[in-house]
């Protein structure tokens, strides 16, 4: 499945957001308003200008329901409607920071809660339309709860980045050494 530039760093985004839920790390990632305006920064979120303790409490229910849309894919539909319905949307073309023209679909003025349900909710409800909601899915090493999306080419992807995969063949590995030692 090929993507445009555009939905790639909106699932990017999305992916990134919920990773920094408790419930895919071990602790809080956006703990402060100064993390979520690191978020925005290192995403190169535009459109984005004063933060407020609000659009942190926002952003964190936001992602709550992003990760519901990946750990509960008989409901995605269901809780994607609900997010784009809370989103002020105002598709239209942009050019900027030296990428090609790509639509953005967040309201002119509209808040980063507002932005990112608008601009992620889209990119995942194109996933879902698409008969692709089988990519969006959970990290299934032990002790990760990562999301991700799946890109390869034949859907097979198991794990969130390589070193969780890594992890596990090596953790796989020690325990076939250990039990031809053992026999």
């Amino acid at each position: 499945m090929v993507f445009t530039h555009d939905m790639t760093d909106s699932l990017a985004v999305v992916v990134g957001l919920i990773n920094t839920s408790p419930r895919a790390a071990d602790e809080e990632g956006l703990p402060s308003v100064d993390a979520l305006g690191d978020f925005v920064a290192a995403h190169r979120i535009s459109g984005v200008t004063e933060l407020t303790e609000r659009d942190l409490t926002s952003v964190r229910a936001l992602r709550d329901a992003f990760h519901q849309v990946f750990t509960e894919p008989g409901r995605a539909i269901e809780r994607l409607n609900e997010i784009l319905s809370g989103a002020r949307t105002t598709p239209r073309i942009s050019e900027h920071d030296g990428y090609a023209p790509h639509i953005h679909y967040f309201a002119p003025g509209a808040s980063i809660t507002e932005h990112l349900a608008a601009d992620c909710g889209i990119a995942l409800a194109q996933v879902v339309v698409m008969g692709e909601a089988g990519r969006l899915r959970v990290c299934t090493a032990p002790h990760c709860s990562a999301v991700y999306v799946d890109e390869s080419r034949n859907r097979s992807r198991v794990y969130c980045d390589s070193s969780c995969g890594n992890r596990v063949h090596v953790a796989a590995y020690r325990a076939r050494s250990k039990a031809v030692e053992n026999a």
